[in-house]
């Protein structure tokens, strides 16, 4: 560590990101307390979108039921163990936290990524309206932390928000849709990927990952995953 670097940890002391407390470790270390209380996603999960199941089926309800534009998609938490962090991660500027989440997302789901090798990173985009008020894109600062982990590059203009959308935690998934219809359009028109991995913090429904992959597939043809920190409870 640098003098510049216990400097500003004396003045600026890292935080745990699950439960903000101080931590005396560095940036992104976890607490005792808050280790034995994480929850990963555990087998058996969904072929397709990696909700966790508990019959004996390949497939969720939901991917049973209906088309996705994406092939497959991971999650790494299940919500209620990062609920809180993940609010103060988007809400309330622990935009640091980021350094753990990538860390967990490479460590837990490295084999995927290696299958995948996909060509970029993909954040899913805020609307500018959402920017200036947060200050930062949380997708696009996670994306970039998975980046310098696995050297994979980060094409964040490929996709932009167009459309200023409504919150969907209170939206059944047809509302979903049409909130979320023509929210996206493409940024770049120039741009050779064949496989890419959408970065998002929650996957509840599939709504916005499909959104964004049918945007996506009307200009271009390549294959499509997600990995998301956590599962929300689908409709």
């Amino acid at each position: 560590m640098t003098k510049a670097d216990k400097l500003k940890d004396l003045f600026f002391p890292p935080r745990c990101p699950i439960c903000d407390d101080v931590t005396g470790s560095g940036i992104g270390s976890v607490c005792e307390k808050c280790r034995k209380k994480l929850t990963f996603i555990k087998e058996p999960t969904c072929l397709k979108c990696g909700k966790p199941i508990t019959k004996e089926t390949e497939y969720c309800r939901d991917c049973t039921n209906r088309r996705h534009y994406f092939k497959k998609g991971v999650s790494v938490f299940e919500y209620g163990s990062i609920s809180d962090s993940l609010y103060r991660f988007k809400n309330k500027g622990r935009a640091e936290y980021a350094r753990y989440y990538a860390r967990a997302i490479t460590e837990r789901h490295k084999d995927f990524i290696r299958a995948v090798h996909p060509d970029a990173l993909i954040p899913v985009p805020v609307h500018h309206s959402k920017l200036l008020k947060r200050g930062y894109d949380q997708s696009l600062v996670l994306c970039k932390e998975i980046s310098k982990l696995t050297k994979i590059p980060v094409c964040d203009k490929l996709i932009v928000r167009s459309k200023k959308t409504v919150p969907l935690r209170d939206l059944g998934i047809r509302e979903r849709q049409i909130n979320l219809n023509k929210a996206f359009k493409i940024g770049l028109n120039d741009v050779k990927l064949k496989t890419i991995i959408i970065i998002d913090d929650i996957y509840t429904t599939g709504s916005t990952i499909d959104e964004i992959s049918r945007t996506v597939l009307e200009r271009f043809p390549c294959d499509i995953y997600f990995i998301t920190l956590t599962v929300g409870r689908g409709i």
